[in-house]
């Protein structure tokens, strides 16, 4: 219950939709009802017009069903006695067609009502994903599947949609016909309507069962379901792979046996779900034969009291209480199956970044005396990465680090804009602990290009302005000329304004890189970190993009990790780590000299 009024509350404030759909709906009741109530008057003027009731006068105004029976009868009477019976029988069929446009009029703007609330829910909802997922730290999605939480802002949003709109019907419209119907019921023949509430909890009951199967399917259909759209996510980010190593019948075979198992799952939930329909149905005649049997029994001992016509008109409205009664039915496995989703969506919406601001974050306007890192250590879960590193970075200075794979450079590059936050010690900007910062004032300071150029599926200017306000067109070119790349952009198609595709991918690695570059040089940050932004780059790609590096690194302070050695030459301070400590440090000439790690890393590199 808690979770169906966290996702309700996405529906606020009600009086939006609640007071209208309620309104229209007791408005589509209200004449339902008269609809069918009017096929008794119809079958009479038809078969037996002799026996239509002769009222003289209007009866006295009351608000009850006696009282417009008594106006329609009275001016049907009127009609027939001065026109006949074939103006009588026209007045009837008016008075039906009009009933039953007014009815179907309220019940297609309640439905209205219903898409106006669900579609304001599912911009809610995914609003509020959307920024969730920008809110958590890098580490929360080194332990999801980008399928699953995919999967959650689409078909779980789509669901949990549904489900209010759903709810909607079982709190207001549904009950609401069955409460109309079962008034004009007792009001033609207690007796039987008593015998059809008995009866009926029998189809609630077998419908229930089902509904609860249905809840335990869902489960299981939409983790699948999230785990295959992960699969499609991964075949086509790394479709240069599969074909490179031949490996697509073992990806399909991966991804069949796992589509396999969605579709047992899914069959098995959704027989369970067309069930619930021809189930209430066969109930529903059961009970109807019933209600025959025992109106024939009275009928035959003289206590049932009523006409052919008005009989029919009892049967009609019997089988327009089981409508809603089965419809509620659906809603109510639809409901579970979003109440499924909509923990899935609750779950991602519960989550708490480790990555916290301070209560009382310092101020940080103008980075002025440099960075330190004070016996930093860093863990995984349990795996250690960084053993108590102390280093500083003074400010217009360079430093670079350097190792092999896996001795934590990268990791401290992440550490310092608080991508991760150190499990010891801590890290100082002009004294104080980055910590105690705002995020926004921290990362305000720093650029970051990494060796993966992180574009995205927009123009080339919307790349370079990415996240600035106030650039102007000239402030793109400038930064993009800084950066060695506005020789290529003028020859694309539509030049700044070409679209580069997904991840950038209709350009070179090197162009890729270049437009990264310009993104910092635009942002003008005076903290610069570099992780080995040209070590996945050929050669003359490498040069344009060590040349726009060494003009952005001018006057600022860099961080560096380098792969190629090369580059980082006339750094400042080199550091090396190994197995996340500090082995060596000094500048390239002192390093190479002491004949260590990384004179001897140098030396392989010089060799091949």
């Amino acid at each position: 219950m808690e979770t169906f009024k966290r996702l309700l509350a996405y529906a606020k404030p009600y009086h939006r939709f609640w007071p209208s759909y309620l309104t229209l709906s007791i408005l589509s009741v209200l004449f339902g009802v008269a609809n069918y109530a009017l096929i008794n008057p119809l079958l009479t003027v038809l078969f037996t017009p002799d026996q239509v009731a002769q009222v003289a006068s209007l009866p006295e105004f009351s608000f009850s069903v006696d009282y417009f029976n008594g106006v329609f009868q009275y001016y049907l009477s009127q009609i027939m006695m001065a026109n006949g019976v074939l103006r009588g029988l026209v007045f009837v069929c008016l008075i039906l067609i009009s009933a039953s446009f007014l009815s179907n009029l309220t019940r297609y703007l309640s439905q209205r009502v219903l898409v106006n609330m669900k579609t304001y829910i599912m911009k809610n909802l995914r609003n509020d994903l959307f920024v969730k997922i920008t809110k958590m730290d890098v580490g929360y999605y080194h332990s999801q599947r980008k399928g699953d939480i995919l999967s959650s802002i689409s078909n779980d949003v789509n669901e949990v949609q549904n489900s209010v709109a759903s709810s909607f019907h079982i709190i207001f419209r549904e009950p609401l016909l069955v409460i109309g119907f079962l008034v004009a019921l007792f009001y033609m023949s207690p007796q039987l309507t008593i015998l059809t509430l008995v009866t009926l909890p029998v189809s609630a009951l077998a419908i229930g069962g089902i509904t609860r199967k249905l809840k335990r399917g869902a489960v299981v259909t939409q983790t699948l379901l999230g785990r295959i759209i992960s699969q499609f996510e991964e075949a086509i980010s790394g479709i240069r792979i599969i074909k490179a190593f031949n490996a697509q019948s073992y990806v399909r075979g991966n991804f069949n046996q796992l589509n396999e198992e969605h579709k047992q799952v899914s069959r098995s939930m959704f027989s369970r779900q067309e069930m619930a329909s021809p189930l209430s149905e066969f109930l529903g005649i059961c009970v109807a034969a019933a209600v025959l049997f025992y109106g024939g029994f009275l009928q035959i001992r003289g206590q049932l009291n009523m006409t052919l016509p008005e009989f029919i008109v009892y049967i009609g409205f019997y089988w327009r209480v089981l409508e809603p009664a089965k419809a509620m039915a659906n809603a109510y496995a639809s409901i579970q199956r979003g109440l499924v989703s909509g923990r899935r969506v609750l779950a991602i919406l519960d989550q708490t970044s480790e990555i916290k601001n301070a209560t009382q974050p310092v101020p940080l306007k103008v980075f002025e005396q440099g960075i330190e890192f004070k016996k930093v250590s860093f863990r995984y879960a349990t795996d250690p990465v960084l053993k108590h590193v102390d280093f500083a970075i003074p400010k217009g200075k360079m430093i670079a680090l350097v190792g092999p794979s896996g001795a934590g450079k990268s990791t401290i590059a992440d550490l310092l804009p608080r991508f991760y936050d150190v499990t010891e010690g801590q890290i100082t900007l002009d004294g104080v602990d980055i910590r105690d910062y705002s995020m926004k004032d921290l990362i305000a300071q720093m650029g970051v290009v990494t060796q993966e150029a992180i574009l995205f599926n927009d123009t080339v200017h919307n790349n370079i302005a990415f996240g600035m306000e106030g650039v102007t067109r000239e402030d793109v070119i400038r930064a993009a000329k800084i950066a060695n790349a506005d020789e290529f952009i003028v020859q694309l198609e539509q030049g700044y304004d070409t679209n580069i595709g997904d991840r950038g991918a209709k350009l070179s690695g090197g162009q890729r890189q270049r437009l990264a570059i310009a993104r910092a040089v635009l942002k003008n940050p005076p903290i610069l970190i570099l992780d080995e932004a040209t070590s996945a780059l050929d050669t003359e790609s490498e040069r344009l993009v060590q040349d726009a590096l060494t003009t952005l690194m001018k006057n600022r302070t860099s961080l560096v990790i380098a792969h190629r050695l090369s580059t980082i030459q006339h750094a400042d301070e080199i550091i090396v780590l190994q197995q996340g400590e500090i082995v060596e440090r000094g500048n390239h000439d002192t390093l190479i000299k002491q004949g260590g790690l990384y004179s001897h890393l140098c030396y392989l590199q010089a060799f091949n």
